[in-house]
């Protein structure tokens, strides 16, 4: 028995009834990032001895017939913008290379209450600053349905090592669709909550006013449950709001008879691969037999939604990126002569050219005449985006497009284009302006590559795409078809 191809919710059912133990769950992990990673290139690092004491806390829980929490036991990875106590946090940049925190992140601590076992931290573009894993400062990482293409980004190994088997579901973040266009291209399930719906204390800031937790998973199913277990209010992270948790594994199994379903014209763009959008219109067919009502509706702001994003994005990212002066922590440059010297220096060599050029459009968007013509007017725009969606949920109950416009590219294709890789974002930065929750599940194939559905939900109604998305697996197997690893 594969166990490491088992889902979360198949594993906790087989530790509960003790068919194998933790510590063998563990090692099947293990074994299989020994087998495959120096091809897939997910993880930074790897907790070997960590993971197995954990696990070997588990099992003693098990033998005494304690009660189990319900992510006990199950290894999980974490993307390397969590910190993590005692256990090395680089953000996938030289300049925190060696970085080991004091402190864990909120979901980090929710994880450990529930027992969870951590395999290692995942690679991820620096920061999570791009969108085909392609700007870690280490190594690129692989898809693993095509080790030539990228996985997605910037949750890039957390997809990719969900998608391999090397864990049983992993953590995430999103800002402009870092957990769902990864989760696209690498055959998984990929959920970006709603903005507040998740803590974001301890996970390194880029654009404060839009990063989102999330998970990547094998299914909806597994996705509902991790969500259980790591949303709410936390006092630490203003942002939280005491919104009730929904129980979502329980919501889930509810039909869709009657759901409404809409379809927005503008996701539907020339320029899109045309494998990408049959297989989208199929989807819809399916749920459409599934008994929801499609109907067509309209988000008039979205085509210039790309352009208000990456005016404040960057803009939010030249503040956080500030804290990384090579004074405080981090790679410090001291064989400069003066102060000025070492913060150039220490940025010079410890950033990548995307988080420099990031910070050069934020800078200049912020700067003394140039605030209300970019900054300002983005925000205007956001508005307008927000307010689309607000329309458009008066009538539907849940908005479905693609995720991206192409599968997954060839690593290298876009890499000297940065506008070219910025178009990759455009039917997942909309949802990310407006603050609302989107699911990815994967609906079919092109050439033997994984494409995933986008299914928008109200804020804080992630319960209702979740519920969706599952009964969409139900009645299909796309999610449970694995790479030849």
């Amino acid at each position: 028995m594969d166990l490491h191809k088992l889902s979360l919710l198949e594993a906790f059912e087989g530790l509960r009834g003790k068919k194998f133990s933790s510590k063998e769950l563990t090692q099947e992990c293990i074994d299989q990032i020994k087998k495959v990673d120096d091809k897939v290139k997910a993880f930074i690092t790897v907790d070997e001895q960590g993971a197995l004491s954990q696990a070997e806390v588990v099992d003693k829980k098990i033998n005494n017939g304690d009660s189990l929490a319900p992510l006990a036991g199950i290894p999980t990875a974490i993307k390397d913008v969590f910190c993590t106590k005692g256990l090395k946090s680089t953000g996938a940049s030289k300049i925190l290379e060696n970085y080991i925190p004091s402190f864990d992140a909120t979901a980090i601590s929710k994880l450990k209450d529930n027992d969870a076992v951590i395999i290692g931290k995942t690679n991820c573009d620096e920061f999570a600053m791009g969108g085909s894993g392609e700007n870690s400062g280490f190594f690129p990482t692989h898809n693993p349905w095509d080790l030539e293409r990228v996985p997605g980004g910037s949750s890039s190994g957390s997809a990719a090592s969900v998608a391999a088997d090397q864990c049983f579901y992993a953590l995430g973040t999103d800002t402009g669709g870092s957990i769902r266009q990864p989760a696209s291209f690498c055959g998984i399930t990929g959920l970006k909550v709603t903005y507040g719906r998740v803590s974001r204390y301890g996970v390194m800031a880029m654009a404060s006013s839009l990063d989102t937790i999330g998970t990547l998973a094998k299914s909806v199913e597994d996705a509902a449950l991790i969500l259980q277990n790591i949303a709410g209010r936390d006092e630490k992270d203003s942002t939280t709001v005491p919104e009730p948790v929904d129980d979502y594994p329980t919501e889930i199994q509810q039909d869709i008879k009657g759901l409404k379903i809409g379809l927005p014209k503008e996701y539907f763009i020339e320029g899109m691969d045309s494998g990408v959008r049959d297989t989208i219109l199929s989807a819809v067919k399916k749920f459409e037999a599934l008994g929801a009502e499609v109907v067509d509706i309209n988000l008039p702001h979205t085509e210039i939604a790309l352009a208000a994003y990456y005016i404040i994005c960057p803009s939010e990212v030249s503040s956080n990126m500030a804290r990384y002066d090579g004074i405080k922590y981090g790679f410090s440059d001291r064989l400069s002569n003066s102060l000025i010297d070492i913060y150039l220096a220490s940025r010079t060599r410890g950033f990548g050219d995307e988080v420099k050029r990031r910070i050069m459009i934020g800078t200049y968007a912020l700067s003394a005449g140039y605030y209300d013509a970019y900054y300002k007017k983005a925000m205007k725009i956001r508005t307008l985006i927000k307010q689309d969606f607000d329309q458009a949920f008066a009538s539907v109950d849940v908005i479905l497009t693609p995720v991206a416009p192409t599968t997954a590219f060839r690593l290298g294709e876009n890499i000297d284009d940065p506008l070219k890789m910025y178009l990759q974002d455009i039917f997942t930065i909309p949802a990310s302006l407006a603050g609302i929750c989107g699911l990815s599940i994967p609906v079919g194939f092109d050439k033997n590559l994984p494409i995933g559905v986008q299914l928008l939900g109200r804020r804080f109604d992630e319960k209702t795409i979740l519920r969706a998305g599952h009964q969409f697996q139900l009645a299909t197997d796309y999610h449970k078809q694995k790479p030849d690893m």
